[in-house]
């Protein structure tokens, strides 16, 4: 598979800087592609956090699509290469000219790209309201059979597409076949050395890292955050004695609310009933947060307005 896809190992010391690229880099580049859409979007709808909610849901299909047009703007209309092709060293050769030197997309290439790419996601999202609210026997709904139709022939023929591209290594999308375009390293491709440092830098924390992941389990973190919860808590709740505000029996010692079904562990502070029997099943020593109390029998209590506790 290797010597048929062209994902040959880098033999040469100056390879030439239109040799194919690797099927992981070329996979990795839609992968850059795709999150920084994502990025450009989820920045774009902050800038609307704070107006009606559902304001940009009418149009979102819209927007993304003029987001993805800007971004195809300034990468393949001015380079040749997408965002995630120009972090990787890569861009689009034009196949339809022969001969080995290097020629860029032409300009109905670019155009082309724009409309297989953004013009297929904006109909997809935008299909579904396109043909709401018609007759059965409408045009709409016989458009929207033959559109379903169509999508169902392109998914197979981008698998179809895709099984190709993983035996020769070119062309990983259908858009790519159709446009005759194939990307090509963008300056030439030294050897890939490893340095000994770097390889003994990545085994020692991957050793490290699986000792973490061993011993995380065993390390009990409810008494351990109950332990530093106490080390940092006023000295008028170590004590034990009553705060000037009266918190310490109107607020749950574990989750700061006001306590739900309020019991007690036998020092001055209250917990939620759900709270505390939590706690206690996931830790047999379990203390109290504040005081640091070990926790005893434990006991419903009533609060009053007064904040004065009475056992029931």
């Amino acid at each position: 598979m290797a010597g048929a896809g062209g994902d040959k190992p880098f033999a040469k010391a100056s390879p030439s800087p239109l040799s194919r690229v690797l099927r992981i880099s070329q996979l990795d580049a839609f992968e850059l592609d795709g999150a920084l859409e994502q990025l450009v979007w989820s920045q774009f709808t902050q800038c609307f956090q704070h107006f009606k909610p559902g304001l940009l849901t009418p149009v979102e299909p819209e927007l993304k699509a003029l987001l993805q047009l800007l971004l195809w703007r300034f990468t393949v209309y001015s380079n040749s290469a997408t965002v995630g092709q120009s972090l990787l060293n890569i861009r689009y050769k034009n196949t339809l000219i022969p001969g080995e030197k290097y020629r860029p997309m032409s300009r109905p290439q670019k155009f082309w790209f724009a409309l297989l790419t953004v013009g297929e996601n904006w109909l997809r999202e935008r299909s579904n309201s396109l043909f709401l609210n018609h007759p059965a026997e409408s045009n709409a709904r016989k458009a929207r059979k033959i559109l379903t139709i169509l999508t169902g022939l392109t998914k197979v023929a981008s698998l179809v597409n895709f099984l190709l591209f993983l035996q020769r290594g070119t062309c990983p999308t259908l858009t790519e076949r159709l446009l005759g375009v194939q990307p090509v390293f963008s300056r030439p491709q030294g050897p890939r050395d490893i340095n000994f440092q770097f390889l003994n830098r990545e085994l020692l924390w991957h050793g490290f890292a699986e000792f973490l992941i061993f011993l995380l389990p065993l390390v009990n973190m409810w008494k351990l955050k109950a332990s530093v919860t106490a080390l940092f808590s006023p000295l008028t709740d170590l004590r034990g004695t009553k705060g000037s505000d009266d918190t310490y029996c109107t607020e749950c010692a574990v989750c700061g609310e006001w306590p739900t079904m309020p019991h007690s562990i036998g020092c001055n502070h209250v917990f939620c009933y759900y709270c505390l029997k939590s706690h206690t099943i996931a830790d047999v020593c379990f203390t109290c947060p504040k005081c640091a109390t070990k926790a005893g029998t434990i006991e419903p209590v009533r609060i009053h307005i007064g904040t004065d506790l009475h056992p029931s």
